[in-house]
């Protein structure tokens, strides 16, 4: 087979016209030579760290979308799995991305559960570490969210780290935030990258301390506007990742987007496309080629160089993606789950107090960081309450792996009028975090979960819409359309009863993450992220 265009060299920072010959899956030759094609052939684009999960696909739809993007690999860290259901279901998404031909690199989840303070499904300890590491389809140690552990010596953290040096395997860092010595002491423990910048000033002094820096564009998290003017003197030690990518924003694009937009402002298209294929296959040791002679062929032909839209896309020789259609068959599975709980009553969700204030956490949008606020509190009966004039509405986490009581705090910028939203995809133990303006309508909400065995769902006084989710209740068994318009669908929902928020999902799932500051809430009460400590809702 023989692909022509212009060629795109990124090493030698060139672009010529060409002929590459593919045999046995490999590049056998790439040659100088004039041809009539204007299309652009370059090495494919791999998303440098994602929790597949979050597209609520299992790999294997995941694969089919993603190859009509040009991506032909990711980095992907099963911890939300892991979290619900622990080494099974690392297992699962091996086994599940194994049959197809698109490259999934797992890493071995590094913090299930991710902290102490919340109930998760499964625990991963460094002996499972040990196991995972030995296995060669575990390609890293996943991100290292508990910093303080490592800052502080924790012993068991350690021994992960350990093991994964022991292997000759990278270990991937999460520290947002975090400089100076405790950053130092961080990186000297062996790790080295990091995904979590969300200021220029942090990136560049990661940059200068020698980790990579991953740039960040998900459907949450959005770093790419502070960090992208790292990139024109740092691209040899940047990659981009989505982290987090929701079905309907995947059905849309990936890191061929982050790309355009990178070439839109300006930046050098070899340095860019340094970032999105060369880096994170050199710094993982990937087996992903990289359009040289004698590589496995995993390469892709775009339209041009300005926004990347891919026509073909080619892996281990094999075409994925061609005519607009993407060859990926669906995978027969099985579904997992792990759902333990019975169904709520309204008066689980009151919060019995005469606080005066109360601390709220405040959500940002596009920031998995939130602000701690102090404002004053609604009564109703001796009852903390919703108030939709001031915009703090009442939330709630519901242990979903046992009967416990709901822990109850206080949300500002959400803007629902109406009804409730809720989501069992809750990083990072999955539990169900619930929004909504009245005790009854959070109630409701929760309940539409339980009875599905996880999902996301919104409900208002006339109208209940739900996205099952029964595979570990955060993946759904449908392919991507069905769900992508369903997500849509609730998305659209959710806004109509008031949200304000680009992706109200993609933040509700992120409110329980407690490894972010300032403030999140556990299913065991509400947490301060700087601090690593629960904190009281009322204010004395």
């Amino acid at each position: 087979m023989k692909l022509k265009g212009n060629i795109v060299d990124i090493q030698n920072r060139r672009i010529f016209k060409g002929e590459v010959t593919i045999e046995n899956g490999k590049i056998k030759s790439i040659e100088e030579k004039n041809c009539s094609e204007n299309h652009y052939i370059l090495p494919g684009f791999v998303d440098a760290h994602i929790h597949i999960e979050s597209s609520m696909l299992v790999p294997s739809e995941f694969a089919k979308i993603a190859v009509k993007h040009g991506t032909v690999s990711t980095v992907s860290d099963p911890h939300e799995i892991a979290n619900v259901l622990g080494v099974v279901g690392v297992e699962f998404m091996i086994e599940n991305g194994k049959k197809t031909p698109f490259k999934f690199n797992f890493g071995a989840p590094s913090c299930v559960p991710a902290t102490s303070f919340e109930s998760a499904g499964a625990v991963i300890d460094s002996d499972d570490i040990k196991t995972l590491m030995a296995n060669p389809d575990i390609k890293y140690l996943a991100e290292m969210m508990n910093y303080p552990g490592v800052i502080y010596d924790d012993a068991e953290v350690l021994k992960k780290i350990e093991w994964a040096k022991h292997y000759n395997k990278p270990v991937d860092g999460h520290a947002p935030g975090l400089r100076g010595d405790d950053l130092t002491k961080y990186i000297s423990a062996g790790i080295s990258t990091d995904h979590e910048c969300f200021t220029f000033e942090e990136g560049l002094e990661k940059l200068q301390k020698g980790m990579k820096v991953i740039i960040r564009e998900g459907s949450a998290a959005k770093n790419f506007e502070a960090l992208i003017t790292l990139l024109d003197e740092h691209y040899q030690n940047m990659m981009f990742c989505s982290d987090d990518k929701h079905p309907d924003d995947l059905l849309l694009g990936h890191i061929n987007q982050v790309c355009a937009r990178a070439v839109a402002k300006g930046n050098d298209v070899f340095k860019v496309l340094q970032a999105a294929c060369v880096n994170p296959v050199k710094h993982y040791g990937l087996d992903v080629g990289l359009l040289n002679e004698g590589d496995t062929a995993d390469c892709i032909v775009v339209e041009d160089l300005k926004d990347f839209k891919t026509l073909e896309t080619y892996i281990n020789g094999e075409a994925v993606y061609a005519n607009e259609t993407s060859k990926i068959k669906h995978v027969e599975f099985q579904n997992l789950n792990n759902f333990n709980t019975d169904k709520k009553e309204v008066s689980d969700f009151k919060y019995e107090s005469e606080a005066k204030e109360i601390r709220v956490i405040e959500c940002l949008d596009g920031e998995l960081v939130t602000d701690e606020i102090v404002t004053a509190s609604t009564i109703k009966d001796g009852n903390l309450v919703s108030n939709t004039e001031t915009d703090v509405l009442k939330m709630t986490v519901v242990n979903r792996y046992k009967n416990d009581k709901p822990a109850i705090a206080f949300i500002k910028n959400y803007g629902l009028k109406e009804g409730a939203i809720a989501s069992s995809v809750g990083h990072d133990s999955h539990n169900i975090i619930a929004i909504g303006v009245s005790d009854e309508s959070i109630c409701k909400a929760v309940n539409l979960l339980i009875e599905n065995e996880g999902g996301i769902c919104a409900v208002s006084d006339t109208e209940q819409k739900v996205v099952a989710l029964p595979v570990a209740g955060i993946m759904s068994d449908k392919n991507a359309e069905i769900i992508g318009k369903q997500y849509a669908e609730l998305d659209k929902m959710a806004k109509q009863l008031g949200s304000k928020l680009h992706a109200p999902y993609m933040s509700l799932s992120f409110m329980a993450l407690l490894v972010i500051p300032a403030l999140k809430l556990s299913d065991k009460g509400l947490f301060n992220g700087g601090k690593f400590e629960f904190t009281s809702v009322e204010v004395n």
